[in-house]
């Protein structure tokens, strides 16, 4: 008998959201670039890239949960797609997992060696908050976050750097 409620406990902790939490298992998902998920139904961000310095070195585009607790946190965003810079503008489509809220943080890696360089590289966020000396590159979550349903949201994010 005890072993029968234990298994029904158990399976109803499952049902119920009480297990591992399925968002856990979601983070640091690396993606290849493809237009796709925004020629479709969406959930998608169809980002313009605008303002790129120049054509060398990589774009690090990343996904993060609308949340203070993940927003920036190493290791906590959601989803990232790298792909060569462009000067200028250019197009990138962020699948998203699920309607709710979400923010974006772009990197241009200038040299390409996979280190955050502040004197070079650039940067752009979306709602393009602004940056400055007093919050060192890191708006609050609630400068950035957007909130998306089950469309294609166009987005333009502008990339500035020191």
């Amino acid at each position: 008998m005890r072993t029968k409620f234990l298994q029904f406990a158990g399976a109803a902790l499952i049902a119920l959201g009480l297990s591992t939490p399925v968002s856990a298992q979601q983070y640091r998902q690396e993606l290849r670039h493809s237009v796709a998920p925004c020629q479709g139904n969406g959930p998608a961000v169809w980002i313009n890239v605008t303002d790129v310095e120049a054509s060398r070195g990589t774009l690090r585009v990343q996904l993060y949960r609308g949340t203070e607790g993940d927003w920036l946190e190493r290791g906590r965003w959601l989803h990232r797609i790298e792909l060569p810079a462009r000067a200028g503008s250019q197009q990138v489509c962020m699948p998203v997992p699920a309607t709710g809220n979400y923010a974006i943080a772009i990197r241009h890696d200038l040299n390409g060696n996979g280190r955050t360089d502040i004197t070079s590289d650039g940067g752009g966020m979306s709602n393009n908050p602004s940056i400055n000396i007093f919050n060192l590159g890191r708006p609050s979550i609630d400068r950035t976050r957007f909130s998306i349903g089950r469309e294609v949201k166009p987005m333009t994010i502008r990339m500035r750097y020191m």
